[in-house]
């Protein structure tokens, strides 16, 4: 039975529709959640609004400490919450783990270093308006809607939960009905650390994440597939309700000839087959230089060859989490073979009835669906380009732009400049990702916007700028009662200070 076979089922008319989460490594019932109507989301948004009115009236070091509790709940009950994700979506409970101790350590920086990004500073008025004090603040916005994925349920939500927190917003959460329980259990945790409805999570199909964009949100932070964004930006519209889309990924790793080949082949097959291949910014297409693209092709199969996808405990591969997943896998391969592509490795029997195994692909056209599309499995393709300049012209023919890797000893940072894409790691793979003081997001159909660092605080919040007169100004510009004398000391000052141009063009 599969997710869509047991969409609802309700007991009587009386009682809520329900749905159940499944194991996609046995196919058993995980959990039991209610679906949640349009009525029961702005319930919830009208509750978030009057606790974002306490939270945000807190003092950053008051949120802070708030949150560190929260966190520290997380940490001390990292396993539980694994073992959540490994029941809800197949991850390994390693895995698991290591995804979970990356979002406490971004929760602790969103928590840190709000105040800094945040607060109210001074900045320049310029000689035309030296009378005057100027200042910007960021202030929250009110109720931010997140809407999350299933393939990193912790995660990747938490660098818009926790960040829009940190900024002083309440949060309505929406996890994606394929790990409902991670969500759950996220919400349950605060609620031990917080007893207002400052975080809170409604549950169900995409009916209620559409409710949740016209539910009279401040913002929607939204993480998924490029056309289910494409939806999600349309309900908010009706609305005006901004939103920052973090959606799909095609990304490329870029090997130059003097490359560690060793590490580039082992991050190159990590990023390509860790989480089942089912990660935004995982690896799904490598361009190496010609004069090491056959070390590196041996390189990559041989640490490719011994990984195997199944139910065990000890596996580090885990099953496809959604079954319609599994035709796009298969349909990529295909073609790519049927195009003149070769797996070196894996090919269409990888592809079974709740795992696909490692599959590496050769000579494929680069207007193939494998190069071309997102294929979110364990495969991936390799193809050999005369030198980087080459490799950098195929990295951006696609339309997304989320991540990308460039390995290189001499020139890895002037290869990583002319990516076109929102993030890359120069020498590791995703390394992005786990830094809490950098962003992160895409450009193109890889979405807008960004969460996490920095810019991840102001994505929740909005400027708020304020001029202060501290002494009547010499000319007053902002009155009826200006002069045409103050009108031609305008006019002079102006041509003093902008008129002789730059001396770039002088």
């Amino acid at each position: 039975m599969t997710l869509a076979e047991n969409r609802t089922q309700a007991t009587s008319p009386a009682e809520p529709a329900t749905f159940d989460s499944l194991d996609p490594a046995s196919g058993s019932v995980a959990s039991t959640h209610p679906v949640h109507t349009e009525d029961d989301v702005r319930a919830a948004v009208a509750r978030a609004r009057e606790a974002a009115t306490w939270w945000s009236a807190l003092s950053y070091d008051e949120r802070a400490e708030l949150l560190g509790a929260w966190k520290s709940v997380i940490a001390q009950r990292i396993d539980e919450l694994a073992e959540v994700m490994r029941r809800e979506m197949g991850k390994p409970h390693a895995d698991g783990v290591l995804e979970a101790a990356l979002a406490v350590d971004h929760l602790a920086w969103a928590a840190g270093h709000a105040e800094k990004v945040l607060r109210r500073r001074s900045v320049l008025p310029g000689l035309v308006m030296s009378n005057q004090a100027a200042t910007v603040g960021y202030r929250p916005l009110g109720v931010v809607g997140v809407i999350g994925p299933w393939n990193y349920p912790v995660f990747t939500p938490m660098g818009s939960i926790g960040y829009a927190l940190a900024a002083g917003n309440a949060v309505v959460f929406k996890p994606s009905e394929y790990s409902p329980g991670v969500g759950t259990w996220l919400a349950a945790t605060f609620a031990e650390v917080v007893d207002r409805p400052v975080f809170q999570v409604v549950t169900g199909w995409g009916e209620t994440g559409a409710a949740l964009c016209r539910a009279g949100v401040d913002k929607v932070a939204f993480t998924g597939s490029s056309a289910t964004g494409r939806r999600v930006m349309a309900a908010c519209a009706e609305t005006l309700t901004p939103v920052v889309i973090e959606a799909g990924g095609k990304d490329a790793v870029l090997v130059d000839a003097d490359a560690d080949l060793e590490a580039a082949a082992d991050a190159a097959i990590w990023g390509a087959c860790s989480n089942a291949g089912q990660t935004c910014t995982g690896v799904e297409r490598v361009y190496v230089h010609e004069r090491v693209y056959d070390d590196f092709l041996a390189g990559i199969i041989d640490k490719a060859k011994d990984l195997h996808a199944d139910a065990g405990p000890a596996s580090k591969i885990g099953p496809i989490t959604m079954p319609k997943q599994l035709d796009v896998i298969r349909s990529h391969i295909e073609d790519a073979i049927a195009r003149g592509g070769k797996a070196v490795l894996g090919g269409p029997d990888a592809v079974g009835e709740r795992f696909v195994q490692p599959t590496i692909l050769v000579d494929v056209p680069e207007d193939s669906a494998a190069v071309q599309e997102e294929t979110f499995g364990p495969t991936v393709t390799v193809t050999r380009v005369r030198d980087m300049d080459e490799a950098v012209a195929r990295a951006n023919a696609t339309r997304f732009g989320l991540g990308s890797t460039v390995f290189a000893k001499e020139h890895g940072m002037e290869i990583a400049e002319r990516i076109r894409s929102g993030m890359t790691a120069v020498n590791g793979v995703i390394t992005f990702a786990a830094i809490p003081s950098l962003p992160f997001g895409g450009v193109g159909d890889s979405g807008f916007g960004r969460i996490h660092g920095a810019d991840g605080l102001r994505e929740f919040s909005y400027a708020h700028a304020i001029a202060r007169q501290r002494f009547k100004p010499m000319m007053n510009l902002t009155s009826f009662t200006r002069t045409a004398k103050q009108d031609r000391q305008l006019t002079r000052l102006v041509r003093l200070l902008h008129g002789r141009g730059s001396k770039k063009n002088r």
